[in-house]
């Protein structure tokens, strides 16, 4: 069920990303070091997106669950990535995270470009 909803919301941040402008090119790209929600071009730049999702922010916001074990997982997993799609290996890179909040029926999103830095 967790993974449904989680799927659910990575879908939604997805559109709403291509909806300002950005290509997908991955979803829920899996390695043994970790796991990329998305994958994206913003022009030239690739972008590794970390999706995350909370109905409330009464125990802080869905990008406060962004730990730096967290991104330490998600440089790894972006690191494999370049290493398998080396024709993406010369771009310039950004680490966005998407925050979600609210229920399906009006969510509200926020997008940090640059979260966080490899």
């Amino acid at each position: 069920m967790f993974r449904g909803k989680g799927m659910h919301y990575e879908r939604l941040a997805e559109k709403w990303l291509e909806n300002s402008g950005l290509r997908s090119l991955f979803r829920n790209f899996e390695c043994r070091v970790g796991e990329l929600d998305l994958v994206m071009l913003d022009g030239p730049t690739l972008v590794f997106i970390e999706v995350r999702y909370r109905a409330s922010s009464i125990f802080g916001t869905p990008e406060d669950t962004v730990t730096r074990t967290k991104q330490q997982r998600v440089i790894r997993a972006a690191q494999v990535f370049l290493q398998r799609y080396p024709g993406h290996a010369q771009r310039d890179c950004r680490f966005d995270v998407v925050a979600i909040t609210g229920g399906a029926e009006r969510p509200e999103v926020r997008w940090i470009k640059g979260a966080f830095s490899a």
